[in-house]
């Protein structure tokens, strides 16, 4: 089987989030089931030089994008196993920033018809299933359909179209159709690209990849339903045989809490490195160092998704518990003043870093004894997996990937490996702190228990990558 990865990030080259942290996990663990597995993706500006001096030229040629002929240079690094290629072009990929430029649609419409054009020039390959991944190449399954079903090294190609997340749709005025990805009025229709007056990319995904998978099974339902289907439940519902939720992983190797170098002390003793690690991270970020009082830890984007709303209309109430909350992340504006203002009125209660930190991060999950994840929509999330995995307990609203793999403890059975509500009501996600505070205050071996539940699940690629392998078999009739 030879499958080949479509990624506008994928780390370690380049990564912004979620995806990123997929195409640079996945690929490799498919390679270690004996796929012959390659990826294709942008060669940022960006891109540390010392891979960069890594890279090996294959072959440059002209890229067609509607009327006009691009350069595209292909250059190739191994790693992991896994051979990379990147899509050269200084004009589309010098860039400050990955995605938010002006010429988006322009920038990835190049970049997936030059990925499908780079596949004559790796020698000796021959693809059977194209993985594409979010907005960015969303277009491909389209085009492969549309400019190549002539070709006798592409019309047998299946392809599979994976949501990261459905709010980014790669929505675009509708003369994009016509003067940048090439296509005529025909397509500009419900059952085309045509979207609320504009031209939408997921849209040619939805309608011709063969099949779609999302990042967890709850949100493969949820978005079939108007309230997570950001207007494009209808058409999910259509294809609902040909969709599948298969959850994300984690990658064991970048969080070991039994050598993460990020860590004081790696987790040999559960308790002592818990101790250790908690008195670090107050230490660190200007807390007072007080053992009993639960650090509760968040490392998100401060947005809405994220419940950040939520938390802002019972931060006051959080803070006068017996707690300590520790915040890492950027977003917007509003949340960012909030959170300088309480922790400059909360300075022992309260600490922030309005950065990313991936050290830091680690040094939170390993040093916090609650995790905050208020989510209004996780179509995922790989934060709650890897706060279980350093033994921190999860407190999250039951939606997407988070209803998926956090159990809330209950009372009467004694199961569970976290805590949980249903609603998106800031009352219930103080009630539910409140909860996971009593049982860390007054029961230990009940706290115990839970963190070493959550530190037992399985959360690698292995089981993920397995699922992806069915697909894969499945469309190429293999047994």
């Amino acid at each position: 089987m030879q499958l080949v990865f479509v990624t506008a990030e994928a780390d370690p080259f380049a990564k912004t989030g979620g995806l990123g942290e997929v195409a640079g996990s996945l690929p490799a663990f498919l390679h270690k089931q004996g796929i012959d597995v390659r990826v294709i993706m942008p060669k940022y500006s960006n891109i540390s030089a010392e891979f960069k001096k890594e890279f090996n030229h294959l072959a440059h040629f002209d890229v067609p994008v509607a009327w006009r002929k691009q350069y595209c240079g292909l250059e190739e690094m191994v790693y992991n196993g896994v051979p990379y290629y990147f899509i050269d072009n200084e004009y589309y990929f010098t860039r400050p920033q990955v995605y938010g430029e002006y010429d988006d649609a322009e920038r990835f419409a190049f970049f997936s018809r030059a990925a499908l054009e780079s596949l004559i020039h790796i020698p000796g390959f021959k693809p059977d299933i194209l993985h594409c991944h979010d907005w960015h190449t969303a277009l491909i399954p389209l085009m492969l359909k549309e400019f190549y079903n002539r070709q006798p090294l592409y019309y047998p190609i299946k392809t599979v179209f994976t949501i990261h997340n459905l709010k980014y749709q790669g929505v675009f005025p509708k003369d994009v159709l016509g003067d940048v990805v090439g296509l005529g009025m025909d397509f500009y229709k419900e059952n085309g690209l045509e979207f609320h007056g504009a031209i939408n990319f997921m849209k040619g995904a939805l309608l011709y990849a063969d099949q779609i998978t999302t990042v967890s099974p709850t949100y493969a339902e949820e978005i079939q339903n108007p309230f997570y289907g950001e207007n494009l439940d209808g058409l999910l519902r259509k294809r609902r045989e040909f969709l599948t939720g298969i959850l994300n992983g984690i990658d064991y190797e970048a969080y070991n809490p039994l050598n993460d170098s990020h860590l004081v002390m790696p987790f040999h003793d559960l308790d002592v490195a818990k101790k250790e690690n908690k008195k670090h991270i107050q230490t660190l970020m200007g807390l007072p160092v007080r053992e009993d009082s639960a650090v509760l830890g968040m490392v998100s984007r401060l947005v809405d998704q994220k419940g950040l709303d939520l938390l802002a209309h019972v931060l006051e109430e959080l803070l006068e518990l017996d707690i300590q909350m520790v915040i890492l992340g950027t977003g917007e504006h509003k949340y960012e003043e909030m959170l300088k203002s309480y922790a400059s009125n909360y300075p022992e209660k309260l600490a922030i870093r309005l950065e990313f930190s991936d050290q830091l991060a680690h040094q939170i999950y390993a040093g916090a004894d609650m995790f905050l994840m208020p989510s209004r929509f996780e179509p995922c999330g790989i934060a709650q997996m890897i706060a279980m995995r350093y033994g921190t307990i999860p407190i999250v609203r039951e939606t997407g990937g988070l209803k998926d793999t956090v159990f809330a403890y209950n009372d009467i059975t004694g199961t569970g490996n976290g805590f949980s509500f249903m609603n998106y009501n800031a009352h219930e996600l103080l009630f539910t702190v409140q909860r996971a505070l009593s049982i860390y205050q007054e029961n230990k071996s009940i706290w115990n228990n839970l963190r070493l539940r959550g530190m037992e699940r399985d959360f690698s690629w292995n089981r993920s990558a397995e699922a992806y392998v069915e697909i894969y078999k499945s469309l190429l009739h293999i047994s």
